[in-house]
């Protein structure tokens, strides 16, 4: 009980000082970690009726609605939000869902706008692409951003925040090329996530597919390895 309620009164601090300074304070995301510590195990397995259940979620779903990022944040800082915002905004539309067996069960899911950050409405696929993918330009964020299905890239229990968005990001695309539950890495045959085909051109922009992968495996790659494609298990993550 002590902890919620200093966590509600780190959230009333946080949101008075964005908004007594006119918005400019970059947004503290402490409740959003401490909220994924608890409803998210280290496999990336999420307890969707923990969130559901707790008021905690819905103030930090608030906050998120009532701060947008602006020139005054640095890159790090506005990055960290919008991928805090698409992985809380994709939890919130699995509670206001469930009970259910997949995120493709709710009518389109990603093309939705549902979410509404200071009078203005995204959809998930606006986070993502319009703003993450377009506006940042890092391969990275694939493997931050959760779509709520086991194949997806897992949820990670921590936020992210200005300071920890590089080492964070470098630290889960290592994790998941190297994971065999999501792609099979040897020296001449790799069977990869179909994520590395749906966003090709992200991860081809600065040279070739395997290039990309070296940067990152514990194998190395032949550049001329034979390279196939997974199947994707949209099974929610919970």
């Amino acid at each position: 009980m002590r902890t919620r309620i200093f966590l509600s009164i780190v959230l009333l601090i946080v949101s008075m000082s964005a908004w007594s300074s006119g918005g400019v304070v970059a947004m503290d995301h402490s409740v959003w970690n401490s909220l994924l510590q608890r409803y998210v195990s280290s496999e990336g397995k999420v307890d969707y009726s923990g969130f559901e259940s707790d008021r905690l979620f819905a103030e930090y779903i608030n906050e998120l609605k009532g701060n947008h990022p602006d020139d005054s944040w640095t890159k790090s800082e506005q990055m960290a939000y919008w991928i805090n915002a698409y992985n809380a905004f994709t939890i919130q539309l699995i509670t206001q869902n469930i009970p259910l067996k997949s995120i493709k069960d709710i009518t389109e899911p990603w093309d939705n706008k549902f979410i509404i950050i200071e009078g203005k409405n995204y959809s998930l696929n606006d986070i993502e692409n319009r703003i993450l993918r377009k506006g940042f330009n890092d391969p990275r964020i694939h493997f931050a951003v959760n779509c709520a299905s086991i194949s997806c890239p897992k949820l990670w229990n921590k936020a992210f925040t200005g300071g920890n968005l590089e080492g964070s990001l470098d630290k889960l695309t290592r994790g998941f090329i190297n994971d065999p539950g999501y792609n099979t890495i040897k020296n001449r045959e790799i069977v990869i996530s179909p994520l590395f085909e749906w966003y090709a051109e992200d991860f081809t922009s600065k040279g070739s597919l395997i290039s990309y992968l070296n940067r990152y495996s514990k194998v190395v790659i032949s550049q001329g390895a034979n390279v196939t494609y997974g199947s994707y298990n949209w099974a929610l993550n919970n």
